[in-house]
């Protein structure tokens, strides 16, 4: 296994990379350095940062009672990969996703199938055949991105973004696919909305989706949309 680099981000902050490109693999190792962070209440952590290959420490430098912070956490970190722990399984999230994939919501759907000469139905079965992995959220509260999507349907992102896409649209970019938690302006390709709140600051957790989730998306009907209820959707399927 190649080992991770470390870049030392001011006083404060350290990240360990993995890889240079969106790979599973080294997704998998971010994912298990997080949780097993995220097990220790070590009163330095500030925050711990998961990403596609990269995996951000934020700590508190005046606490941790060695001349080089820096250096400590990097030796700390190292000794954590290299012992026996990261081989304990991590609890993974299987999360399903209502969408309705309805012509109204895909703004961008027909246009799609025209490029790819495939129908609308073929769409919609493209991109709710496959179980999406959760590298991380970002651009806005609560933002996943998700991959990968089927080839047939991978498309760049538009080349005008939209000043304003609705709250609950799931979009294509490249061989990511997403959902936007909030209006905002964005340049997916939309193809369907979710009724579900993807963040609620409310919440006791804001996100819905946290990095490391397996993601599948289900299509519902107009009127199931219009009626749905969250209080009774099977929402979490399991965790293994």
């Amino acid at each position: 296994m190649k080992k991770p680099t470390f870049y030392v981000l001011g006083e404060g902050a350290l990240t360990v990379s993995f890889g240079d490109y969106i790979n599973i693999d080294y997704s998998k190792q971010v994912f298990q350095l997080y949780h097993r962070l995220s097990q220790y209440e070590q009163k330095f952590w500030l925050d711990l940062i998961p990403a596609y290959t990269t995996l951000t420490i934020v700590y508190e430098p005046l606490s941790i009672e060695y001349e080089s912070p820096s250096a400590w956490v990097r030796k700390y970190i190292e000794e954590l990969l290299e012992s026996e722990s990261r081989h304990i399984p991590m609890l993974t999230r299987h999360v399903t996703i209502p969408v309705c994939y309805a012509i109204e919501f895909g703004l961008d759907s027909k246009r799609l199938c025209n490029e790819r000469a495939i129908s609308h139905e073929q769409l919609v079965e493209l991109h709710t055949t496959i179980t999406y992995t959760v590298y991380m959220l970002g651009f806005l509260p609560g933002f996943p991105y998700m991959g990968s999507v089927d080839s047939r349907i991978a498309t760049p992102r538009l080349t005008k973004p939209r000043t304003v896409v609705p709250a609950g649209s799931v979009g294509i970019a490249g061989e990511q696919t997403g959902i936007y938690p909030l209006d905002s302006p964005g340049g997916w390709n939309i193809i369907g909305r979710t009724p579900l709140k993807l963040f609620d600051a409310l919440r006791e957790q804001p996100a819905l989706l946290t990095p490391g989730d397996q993601v599948s998306f289900v299509p519902i009907s107009n009127e199931a949309f219009e009626n749905f209820d969250a209080t009774t959707f099977n929402l979490v399927q399991h965790e293994s």
